[in-house]
């Protein structure tokens, strides 16, 4: 299991493996809203909130978080069967290129940065291509992070990662963004719920918007973000 650390201590490794400073590049990727602004689709903070929690609530959580979920606790029973099974599922559920290339890159950073820490479950599995949500539950799971906070803090992450991009893109004022970032509160608790009850048949991703979007970006003119 993990370092003895008190209970006291584990808000803070949360905050830590969310932080912007983790190094992993998810700065350096937008995840479809490039080509939003771009298309006129985002153009303010109304539109920006709107495509970030949309995407959020019914969108990742009812792929990347209801299988983080399962991840998170197969890693809890020692099921690395179970782990592997479902990180391939989530592995097949990128639609297209560039989100593919995104998901393995970030996983690729963070499973380095644990292994230079000593984290022997991310040797254990160094040889396997895991998604970041894999890699995320590994770390989370290591420093004793329970699931349902796990699960809220990978989704702050993506929240506050889509509004950094805005912030550059649309271009949104610093407060805008922070107003952003408070409404998204309730609508985290709603998607870690939504994916922590999903059953088996009800786990997939319908969003062909954010799919165009992503796969248009690839051939944008001109770019900022790598997704």
């Amino acid at each position: 299991m993990a370092d003895n650390v008190s209970q006291k201590e584990l808000p803070l490794h949360l905050l830590r493996l969310v932080s912007p400073s983790q190094p992993v590049g998810g700065f350096s990727y937008s995840r479809g809203l490039e080509w939003a602004v771009h298309a006129g689709t985002v153009m303010d903070e109304q539109t920006s909130s709107s495509w970030i929690l949309g995407i959020l609530e019914h969108s990742y959580a009812a792929l990347d978080g209801a299988l983080f979920w399962r991840m998170i606790r197969a890693l809890g029973a020692n099921d690395a069967k179970r782990f592997l099974e479902t990180n391939t599922w989530l592995a097949a559920g990128r639609e297209s290129r560039e989100l593919e290339l995104e998901d393995r890159r970030m996983s690729e950073s963070l499973s380095h940065l644990l292994a230079d820490l000593g984290v022997a479950p991310a040797m254990l599995y160094s040889n396997q291509r895991l998604t970041y949500p894999a890699t995320f539950a590994i770390a989370a799971h290591h420093w004793n992070v329970s699931p349902a906070d796990a699960l809220r803090g990978l989704m702050w992450s993506v929240v506050e990662g889509q509004v950094a991009a805005a912030i550059r893109l649309v271009p949104l004022g610093h407060t805008a963004g922070q107003r952003i970032l408070i409404a998204s509160v309730p609508v985290i608790e709603r998607a870690a719920h939504k994916a922590a009850t999903l059953t088996d048949d009800e786990i997939g991703n319908m969003s062909p918007g954010l799919a165009m979007a992503s796969a248009w970006h690839e051939i944008q003119y001109s770019r900022l973000f790598r997704s």
